[in-house]
């Protein structure tokens, strides 16, 4: 299989001349071992017992090898942390190791030092449209920031006609997964089905924190967190709902305790709120917005196929949005900046904001389209960039909605309708 690249290679790249090691986590299949193998000179692998058991009985000989090492799901050891430290340290040089791992250490106790200003971490989604090739990148987010776009209200700035409503249907089920990208579309989805079902197999884990979840526990969080997927629902919501579908009572310290452990399988990505000012007299709403790393985890579990979404436009359009905000997140990280959602008292609200290091921020309506929703995406932006410059003065570097598919068009002299086929960073 022909290997795609990806926006994080950048990142890695930068940070080993800067760092003494990188660490790239995220979830299984996404990619991690295959892109960090570029980076790496040798590499030592922790893929089974007897690896595993080395590690723990010399982990200094398993981190010596050609700089970088890379060392692949090194949480299975979490003293390879500790001692990769202690040599970063000793030689005070940059760029010694790599490791990869698709959940947190096994035992926080066995860390004994953070890394700080030494190790640095970077998450890894599963794979964009821009980087699976399914979308053309004619409009680029950089762009809209620096303004390289003409102001012709109307103008059309990326034809889009291949790309249909069924075919973002399909991509939302399938999933952004590397291994999936060549399989013909039925599948790919089986490929897509059959990795969700082995998300809580953790019966041969030397993890106490995971070997004691309970399976159907750990479904019935997940069920409910897709079930209320890109809003804010409250923890009180998602206990109610949970209770009803079990038939049991739980707490919400338990809920707490499993969406801890569904983030440390990065298999929830929340998106957190925005504060535009501190001075800022507008009562915001603090809630996170519920999203999963990659939005067919949400549909397998709700059994969801692309001829499900289509008939059920309300439900494709709040895993559409958790769609686009996987691609915007990616986007956002390789432009160096974050993303938020905003929501205030008065029920104005804008899906994701980015915002870069220098303060530059956009504002970002995500609907799957037709001109009524368009519409009223431009009347919902506008309204919220009024009630944001009450408390700031800078204004945003543009207004965007988001959609599913069509051409990619200036509304407005601040506002970009934009196709997510046609979108990169």
């Amino acid at each position: 299989m022909k290997y795609l690249k990806r926006y994080i290679e950048k990142d890695i790249e930068q940070q080993l001349r800067i760092s003494g090691a990188v660490v790239v986590t995220g979830p299984k299949f996404c990619g991690k071992t295959t892109t960090s193998k570029l980076f790496a000179k040798s590499l030592y692998s922790l893929n089974d017992n007897a690896a595993i058991f080395r590690a723990q009985s010399d982990p200094l000989k398993v981190l010596d090898g050609d700089n970088p090492r890379m060392i692949d799901e090194w949480q299975f050891v979490p003293d390879l942390w500790n001692k990769g430290r202690e040599i970063i340290d000793a030689k005070s040089e940059k760029g010694l190791f790599i490791f990869t791992g698709s959940s947190t250490p096994l035992s926080f106790d066995d860390i004994l030092h953070d890394g700080a200003g030494r190790i640095v971490t970077l998450p890894m989604r599963s794979m964009s449209l821009y980087e699976s090739l399914e979308s053309s990148g004619d409009v680029s987010l950089k762009d809209l920031f620096d303004n390289k776009y003409d102001n012709n209200t109307g103008k059309i700035i990326s034809y889009d006609n291949k790309t249909s409503l069924e075919d973002i249907a399909f991509y939302m089920c399938r999933g952004g997964w590397p291994d999936s990208l060549s399989l013909n579309r039925e599948d790919a989805l089986l490929s897509t089905r059959n990795y969700c079902s082995t998300l809580f197999e953790f019966k041969n884990t030397k993890s106490g924190y995971f070997r004691n979840k309970k399976r159907k526990l750990f479904e019935a969080v997940l069920k409910s967190y897709a079930r209320n997927i890109s809003t804010e629902c409250r923890k009180a919501t998602l206990v109610s709902d949970i209770q009803n579908n079990l038939g049991q009572s739980i707490f919400v310290d338990t809920l707490d305790e499993y969406l801890d452990a569904l983030r440390d399988l990065y298999i929830i990505s929340d998106l957190q709120p925005w504060q535009p000012s501190m001075r800022s007299k507008t009562t915001l709403i603090t809630s996170p917005t519920r999203h999963f790393i990659d939005t067919s985890l949400a549909c397998a579990i709700l059994e969801a196929s692309p001829d499900d979404l289509l008939n059920d436009i309300n439900s494709f359009g709040l895993l559409f949005e958790d769609f686009a905000v996987r691609d915007l997140s990616i986007y956002a990280q390789y432009l160096g900046a974050k993303i938020y959602h905003y929501r205030s008292k008065n029920d104005n609200e804008v899906d994701a904001i980015i915002k870069l290091a220098d303060s530059r921020y956009g504002l970002i309506e995500i609907k799957l389209g037709g001109n009524e929703a368009v519409k009223n995406g431009i009347n919902s932006l506008n309204r919220a960039e009024r009630e944001i410059l009450q408390s700031m003065d800078k204004k945003p570097s543009f207004k965007m909605v988001l959609t599913a598919f069509g051409d990619s068009y200036i509304a407005d002299d601040n506002t970009f309708i934009v196709a997510i086929s046609s979108l990169k960073a």
